[in-house]
């Protein structure tokens, strides 16, 4: 990521809470950390294997190709993640409360530790 992509001052605002990484990231190793509640992936295979795999719930934003249809395994048939931005959907701006709501719900209701549960039983499994 560009620096003059972010707003100014944002990473020295978020020094002590987050991390800002501008290229690869080795998404295994923050996936199997116990502090990662939940995985925001656009649900391609690889990112719904490796998220199940390590017990991580996912917030799904679909993109294309593949991935509606990866939606479908992970949140209506495995039912271990949540839709944030629907296929139907993709051409728009999803607004920050939507966001903020689903990462809400995957973090702290009642189905978001349902979703944990589940996926980490799915994880025990492989």
């Amino acid at each position: 990521m560009r620096a003059e992509a972010l707003p100014e001052g944002y990473e020295k605002r978020v020094k002590r809470i987050g991390l800002v990484v501008r290229d690869w990231a080795p998404q295994l190793e923050i996936l199997a950390q116990l502090s990662t509640g939940g995985f925001m992936s656009h649900c391609g295979w690889n990112s719904c294997l490796e998220s199940i795999t390590m017990g991580v719930p996912i917030a799904v934003w679909l993109m294309h190709l593949d991935q509606p249809k990866n939606t479908v395994l992970v949140t209506d048939i495995l039912k271990v993640g949540v839709v944030v931005k629907q296929w139907a959907a993709h051409q728009e701006v999803v607004a920050s409360s939507t966001i903020a709501k689903d990462v809400k719900g995957l973090m702290t209701s009642t189905e978001g530790e349902e979703m944990r549960k589940r996926v980490e039983e799915l994880g025990c499994a492989t």
